[in-house]
């Protein structure tokens, strides 16, 4: 296994590094100092074909430009804050409004959008980087100084480990994630539309003409939300669910875990005989599956259009303070936030 890195652009005059782990079976994952964002992850299909299955960019500036969160990890608080405000101890908190007039991912200076300290990671099992970033106290109008660290771990096993710690030295909230659009096919050679995508969860979280969750849990049971046996993604794009007709036709839910604990989510293109196998701690995944990325740009060389790819968040529930059954991910002085996400990644062989 190893790494290597290369300069991939520079902001604010701060140089831009893309760090490329590789372990020893062809697999590599490269990712930037620049929000942490993962550009390229190259897994071999059924035929040995090594390709990309995450949707990046070739130069720094369309990160800067054109991202959709791309690859990033997204924070403090992953999601739509509504009227960008919260209540905290009695408090009235404003945060900045990046999606008038709601707050998205962090705000306009997210953890996306920022320089990481970086270093490597090297054991007898794996390879990868530990980030690290201060969000000073008042960024954004998050009260406290919040230091996170992001460890990405490679293995031979073809896992990539995602682990999230933070600290704050005042009551605060955190709740994050990473945003990479996965896309089984590679290359972008198809959509994600016949990806399917298999979970144990039994309710989602309802939203309104903002895509904010309402505060009600619906079953998901006998809806295109119901993923225990296996659904096509497609089933959602093409739905008359309301939810789904509101989400732009498609997703961009909270599927909730049906238990507490380790959770798993299969996703599968089936052409390319590439599965992704997902384990979190977390208590539910954001499905999205790019309903608003048509645009008049190209993404390695490949148009950008609606479906091209599927995000899988792995988060808390949602930080709704107007919403008091649910649980707000808060963050005292004497706590540490820490969560971990796997990716694991293996293709069916022809003839199995």
């Amino acid at each position: 296994m190893k790494m290597t890195d290369t300069l991939f652009g520079h902001t604010n005059d701060e140089p831009v590094m893309e760090y490329t782990l590789v372990n020893d079976s062809g697999m590599s994952v490269s990712c930037l100092n620049y929000g942490c964002t993962i550009t390229k992850i190259l897994v071999p299909d059924r035929c040995g074909n090594i390709e990309n299955v995450v949707l990046g960019f070739d130069q720094f500036f369309d990160y800067l430009d054109l991202s959709p969160y791309f690859g990033c990890v997204v924070g403090r608080a992953a999601g739509r804050i509504r009227n960008a405000e919260f209540t905290l101890d009695g408090e009235s908190l404003q945060l900045t409004a990046n999606e008038e007039p709601n707050h998205l991912h962090g705000g306009k200076k997210g953890f996306h959008s920022v320089i990481w300290k970086s270093e490597p990671i090297e054991t007898e099992s794996a390879v990868g980087l530990k980030f690290f970033y201060r969000s000073k106290d008042g960024e954004e109008g998050y009260p406290g100084n919040l230091d996170t660290t992001i460890i990405y771990l490679l293995n031979n096993q073809n896992e990539l480990s995602i682990t999230y710690e933070a600290r704050t030295d005042q009551k605060t909230i955190v709740n994050l994630t990473n945003h990479s659009y996965f896309n089984l096919s590679g290359n972008l050679k198809r959509d994600c539309s016949e990806h399917v995508l298999q979970l144990d969860g039994d309710r989602f979280l309802e939203l309104d003409s903002d895509l904010i969750p309402t505060g009600r849990l619906l079953e998901a049971a006998n809806t295109p939300f119901d993923f225990k046996h296996g659904r096509l993604l497609k089933s959602g794009m093409k739905s008359s669910h309301p939810q789904n007709v509101l989400a732009g036709n498609g997703y961009d839910h909270h599927l909730v875990f049906s238990k507490k604990g380790e959770n798993t989510v299969v996703l599968t293109d089936k052409e390319s005989g590439r599965t992704l196998l997902m384990t979190t701690d977390q208590p539910c995944v954001v499905l999205y599956t790019a309903n608003h990325l048509e645009g008049l740009y190209s993404i390695s060389g490949v148009r950008a259009r609606n479906y091209l790819g599927v995000c899988l968040e792995t988060q808390g529930l949602p930080i709704d303070f107007n919403q008091p059954h649910f649980p707000a991910t808060l963050l005292n002085p004497d706590e540490v936030y820490r969560s971990t996400t796997t990716y694991r990644f293996f293709s069916k062989t022809i003839g199995v």
